[in-house]
């Protein structure tokens, strides 16, 4: 007897290169930043890396830069560059990444509704870790 979750379709692997579904999604999100930087571009539409580098506030120029430049390589993010001086480039979505965009929006409510466990949860965890490199004899 096969089990069904509620969340929605069993995830098998059957796709060529990819475990699964999940797999082909998270292989495209990875990195620290994608999730925020597509969150952050579908806000609004056109954005200016100014904007993005406000809003994702710990990520450096460097890694902002590279993890653009993988999301345009990966048909997420259309970077324009409007040939002006002072240089004026904005990002928007592809379709592709405005689908994806779209995607991320149960994770972001799960996030706001959870917001308190996982302020916890991570409390907890900074205190034992804290806890464990302050004892002697005890390694991390």
């Amino acid at each position: 007897m096969s089990k069904t979750s509620s969340a929605g379709p069993a995830c098998t692997p059957t796709l060529p290169g990819f475990t699964c579904g999940l797999d082909a999604t998270l292989r495209v999100i990875s990195g620290k930043w994608k999730p925020l930087i597509l969150y952050f571009v579908a806000q609004g539409g056109p954005t200016r890396y100014g904007e993005l580098r406000r809003a994702v506030r710990d990520a450096s120029d460097k890694m902002l830069i590279q993890q653009l430049k993988e999301l345009e390589a990966d048909g997420l993010v259309k970077r324009t560059d409007y040939k002006e001086i002072p240089p004026r480039v904005d990002y928007s979505l592809t379709p592709l990444g405005e689908s994806l965009a779209q995607a991320l929006v149960p994770l972001c409510l799960w996030g706001e509704a959870n917001l308190e466990a996982v302020n916890r949860v991570f409390a907890e965890r900074a205190a034992a870790g804290a806890a464990r490199s302050g004892a002697p004899g005890l390694s991390a």
